[in-house]
């Protein structure tokens, strides 16, 4: 049974999900493999538990195991019937408004993906446009597209798994974004994710901008461990990690890195790849890495494996700016004036990035096994940004075995992953994974890590 304070009542729809089929009523409510409940109770709960810290998908379930969503039909629309759902959820028996937005957004999110994608040959996951085109159509279907504004948004990144002065430090970074307008995306988490839209709403309040975004983009294996934050007012749930990242890069404008763990390093590890690619050359995308002090060794680290796995081309990319939020703005406010004449002279959308490249290798969902993650090609001899691509699907592994139920399963049926390649490439790796052990990043402050892989062959 829950042993937290739970509370049930029934909801009535935001935005366009007030009617459902018979048909998608009932996917919705089958409790089998091949129905939708399991999913929509995952991510429901997810959103309906925004205040809780924690980062273990296990832990959320097992403290709300009489948890239940039903869909309840009438014949004026539909309600959504929450049972012993999380009580931080509503204010006086009532659902809190964001919150109710988020759980009608992954119904819309959910259904869409389910009833489309998955059954329209025209989205082969073979094809890398209609890759792409699927991710549009997902943001699209979401209202996430705001067609003649210019290009404002911002991508943060970084970890759920940060300390007090970083976590301080992305606030006054968005405060600096806020105050210039910017609209924030982040993967919608806590942490680093949460700081940067908290900073930005102040900002934002100051120019009497009532219309900010902040945008969270997540994924089902994802969002119980990193549930919405409170901020976001524009959740848009993506079907795999792969599309996640590249509804990212296609909708942001320009992309700040705050200090993380290994989910950040695959975000940094994913855009240096596409930028490497070099049908990419010259298309402008601001990328800075930025931190308190104090932080300084975990950039370096960083800069460090990526200099000496993926060479000094891939360290061009990027830049890094530390304790100095004003400059972050700033050099952000420039990448964005570049971003809009490079479309506005090419004839690209403001709103969708259609010009970038991404090859299958970082679009093809990578499933985290320890067949799949023992067969990576990790080897230098590749070319950069194919061996960016296999580094990545390196550090989503961790981010699974980490965090993602069914990943924390596998290592606890078959223990950790084996990782092999090139010696010397190979000692990187353990160098700078361990480096995030010693720090904390790994797990929340004060969770006992237990690392879910070994590295061999070094």
């Amino acid at each position: 049974m829950s042993t937290t304070k739970v509370v049930s009542a029934s909801v009535n729809p935001v935005g366009s999900m007030r009617v459902l089929s018979n048909r998608e009523v009932n996917s919705l409510q089958d409790t089998t493999n091949a129905g939708l409940h399991r999913l929509f109770r995952q991510c429901a709960l997810a959103v309906l538990s925004n205040e809780t810290e924690s980062d273990s998908a296990e832990e959320l379930l097992r403290a709300y195991t009489d948890f239940d969503i039903r869909i309840v039909q009438e014949h004026r629309g539909l309600k959504l019937e929450l049972i012993n759902a999380p009580a931080s959820a509503f204010v006086d028996n009532k659902l809190i408004r964001g919150v109710r937005e988020n759980l009608f957004s992954v119904l819309r999110d959910i259904l869409y993906v389910s009833s489309l994608m998955h059954k329209n040959q025209y989205f082969s996951q073979e094809n890398t446009t209609n890759v792409t085109h699927q991710v549009f159509e997902i943001l699209r279907h979401a209202n996430a597209f705001i067609t003649k504004q210019l290009p404002n948004i911002v991508v943060c990144w970084g970890g759920h798994s940060i300390g007090r002065d970083e976590y301080l430090y992305t606030k006054l970074v968005g405060y600096q974004l806020g105050l210039r307008k910017m609209d924030i995306c982040t993967g919608c988490g806590p942490g680093a994710m949460k700081g940067p839209m908290k900073g930005a709403y102040i900002g934002h309040a100051k120019q009497r901008i009532t219309n900010g975004r902040f945008i969270g983009l997540t994924e089902p294996g994802i969002i119980a461990a990193e549930s919405p934050n409170p901020i976001v007012n524009e959740l848009v749930i993506l079907p795999d990690i792969e599309k996640r990242l590249e509804a990212f890069v296609r909708l942001g404008h320009g992309v700040i890195v705050f200090p993380g763990g290994p989910g950040t390093c695959e975000e940094i590890l994913y855009l240096i790849g596409i930028l490497l690619h070099p049908d990419n050359k010259g298309i402008p995308l601001t990328m800075i890495l930025t931190g308190p002090s104090g932080s300084e060794a975990y950039f370096e680290q960083i800069d460090q494996f990526i200099g000496n796995t993926l060479g000094s081309d891939a360290q061009e990319k990027y830049q890094i700016i530390i304790n100095d939020p004003t400059e972050v703005a700033a050099m952000m406010a420039q990448g964005l004036d570049k971003v809009t004449r490079y479309r506005r002279l090419h004839g690209d959308a403001y709103y969708f990035n259609w010009l970038l490249t991404i090859d299958q290798e970082f679009q093809r969902p990578f499933e985290p096994t320890h067949e799949n993650m023992a067969n990576l090609e990790l080897r230098s001899a590749l070319p950069a940004h194919q061996l960016a691509a296999n580094l990545r699907r390196v550090m989503s592994g961790i981010v699974a075995g980490n965090i993602k139920e069914e990943g924390v399963s596998l290592i606890r049926q078959h223990g950790p992953y084996q990782l092999s390649g090139e010696p010397a490439l190979m000692t990187q790796m353990d160098t700078m994974l361990q480096s995030f052990v010693d720090q904390h990043r790994m797990k929340l402050p004060g969770s006992h890590y237990e690392p879910c892989y070994e590295i061999i062959g070094q």
